[in-house]
C-alpha cells in the first residue's frame, strides 16, 4: 500500500533538522520495509506563528510498504532516537496518511500556511479518519505533519540540501564563497537566490548547529545537480532534492475582499501613502498607509539593507501595493508594487522671462525681482517635483528574503526592480 508519511517539530535552535531526520527515516524505509515514491516535499508553513523554528517546515514522503504498523515503529524508532526531546520548544508529531485521503487534508493545509491552527484541529482530523499517527510530548508537531502531507503545490520550487558528516555537526561550516557566486553567475535564474551579490553573502548555508550544510534552490533537477558540483564545500554525507512551496507567496492572503486584517498573517494590501516615511534607531523604516481598514503601519527593517531606500523615496498620495505578514499592527514589508507615483509640487522663487535666472526677493511682501534684468513678479510659483521612482515591483534581497516569498525574478510581471 502507499501511505504518506509526514513528520515535523523535530529539531530545535539547538540542532537537529526535520528534513535530515526524514532522510534517515527514508533510508530505513528503503532498507527495511519497501520504497520511498519519487521526491520528499519540504512545505513551509505559516511564517508568523510564535512557537516554530526558523523556517517553519514540515515534511513528507510516499512510502510503498507491506505492513503501516511496521512503518510507523520505523519512524518512531528514528524520532526517538536523532529529535530535540530534551527541548522544552520540540513536540514531535507524525502522520501515516493514505494516499487517496491525503488530498481530503487540503482545507487544513491551507489554513496551516495562511492562518493560525491549534492543536486540537489536527487532533480531531486524526480521530475523524482514523489516521495513525506518532505523538511525542505536546506533540504540537502533528500540525505540520498533516499539512505537509495534505499541501497541493501548483506552484513549487526544489531544495537540494546537502548534510554534513555528523563529527562535524556544531562546527564551523567549510566552503569556498567565491564558488557560490560562480555558481550563480552561470545558473541565475534557474537558480536563484542562493547568493546575494548587493550584499556580499552566501545565503544558502545556514549559520545553525543543525546538519544541513547548504540548501541550494532551483527550477530544475539538472540545474541543481550541475550547482552542487559547481560549489566547492567540506565532504558531504548525504543529500536530497525536496519539492517545496518555498518562493511561490503560497502565505499571502488577497486581502481585498476580507472585512478585516489580522496578526500572525500575510497579506497583499493596497494603499495610499499617508505621511513622509520616517526611520528610527536601529536603520528600520516605517511608513503609514490609508486602507478600507483604516491606517496600517509598514515596516522596512534594517535587514532588508537597500530595499529601504526605495521605501524612503516614497511620498504622501503614493498609490502602494504592500507584501508581508502582520505583526504588531505592522506590515514587515517582503515586497512592494508602486501602482501610482504621487505627482509633488513645491512652491519656488519665479524665474525671470528674460535670463531663465530665479528671482530674489524684493523684500517683506514686495514681491520678487531680477537683479540682472529688473523683472519683477508677485509671488511664488509652483513647480513640479521630478521623482527618481517609476512605477513596478521593488523586492527585499536574497539575505532578507522569506522562505515563501516569491522573489520578482519568479513573477510574471512588467517592471520588476530586481535586487538579486
Amino acid at each position: 500500500m502507499r501511505v504518506w508519511v509526514g513528520i515535523d517539530d523535530t529539531d530545535s535552535s539547538k540542532g537537529m533538522c526535520t528534513t535530515y531526520l526524514a532522510v534517515l527515516a527514508m533510508e530505513r524505509v528503503e532498507r527495511e520495509l519497501g520504497k520511498v515514491i519519487g521526491f520528499p516535499r519540504l512545505v513551509r508553513l505559516n511564517p508568523t506563528i510564535p512557537y516554530k523554528t526558523r523556517g517553519n517546515g514540515a515534511v513528507s514522503f510516499l512510502a510503498e510498504v507491506d505492513d503501516v504498523g511496521e512503518l510507523v515503529d520505523v519512524v518512531n524508532e528514528v524520532i526517538v532516537e536523532h529529535a530535540m526531546l530534551e527541548d522544552d520548544n520540540t513536540n514531535p508529531g507524525a502522520v501515516f496518511v493514505d494516499e487517496e485521503l491525503a488530498v481530503k487534508l487540503k482545507p487544513f493545509a491551507e489554513k496551516a500556511i495562511k492562518d493560525v491552527v491549534m492543536l486540537d484541529e489536527a487532533l480531531f482530523i486524526i480521530g475523524k479518519h482514523f489516521i495513525p499517527h506518532l505523538k511525542h510530548k505536546k506533540g504540537r508537531g502533528l500540525i505540520g505533519a498533516l499539512a505537509a502531507v495534505g499541501t497541493e503545490l501548483n506552484d513549487f520550487t526544489l531544495e537540494l540540501i546537502a548534510y554534513r558528516y555528523p563529527e562535524r555537526f556544531g562546527t564551523e561550516r567549510e566552503y569556498d564563497e567565491e564558488s557560490f557566486f560562480d555558481m550563480d553567475f552561470e545558473l541565475y535564474p534557474e537558480t536563484f537566490d542562493n547568493v546575494d551579490w548587493c550584499n556580499d553573502a552566501v545565503v544558502c548555508i545556514p549559520n545553525t548547529p543543525c546538519p544541513v550544510l547548504y540548501g541550494l534552490r532551483g527550477e530544475n533537477v539538472e540545474a541543481l545537480h550541475k550547482a552542487m558540483t559547481m560549489v566547492r564545500t567540506e565532504p558531504i554525507d548525504r543529500r536530497m532534492i525536496f519539492i517545496t512551496n518555498h518562493a511561490t507567496d503560497m502565505h499571502i492572503i488577497d486581502a481585498e475582499n476580507l472585512d478585516k486584517v489580522e496578526n500572525y498573517h500575510s497579506y497583499r494590501i493596497r494603499g495610499k501613502v499617508v505621511d513622509e516615511p520616517y526611520d528610527i534607531e536601529g536603520g528600520h523604516v516605517f511608513f503609514e498607509i490609508e486602507t478600507k481598514f483604516g491606517n496600517i503601519k509598514c515596516a522596512a527593517f534594517e535587514p532588508t539593507k537597500q530595499f529601504r531606500n526605495i521605501v524612503r523615496m516614497l511620498k504622501p498620495g503614493d498609490v502602494v501595493e504592500v507584501y508581508g505578514s502582520m505583526k504588531k499592527d505592522t506590515i514587515n514589508l517582503e515586497k512592494l508594487r508602486l501602482v501610482e507615483v504621487a505627482e509633488i509640487y513645491v512652491e519656488r522663487n519665479p524665474i525671470c522671462p528674460s535670463c531663465g535666472k530665479r528671482m530674489e526677493s524684493a523684500g517683506r511682501n514686495q514681491g520678487f525681482r531680477c537683479r540682472k534684468c529688473k523683472t519683477t513678479a508677485k509671488e511664488r510659483i509652483e513647480e513640479r517635483v521630478e521623482r527618481s521612482i517609476e512605477p513596478g515591483f521593488y523586492e527585499v534581497p536574497p539575505s532578507a528574503r522569506r522562505h515563501l516569498s516569491k522573489p520578482l525574478i519568479r513573477m510574471d510581471a512588467e517592471k520588476r526592480h530586481i535586487f538579486r
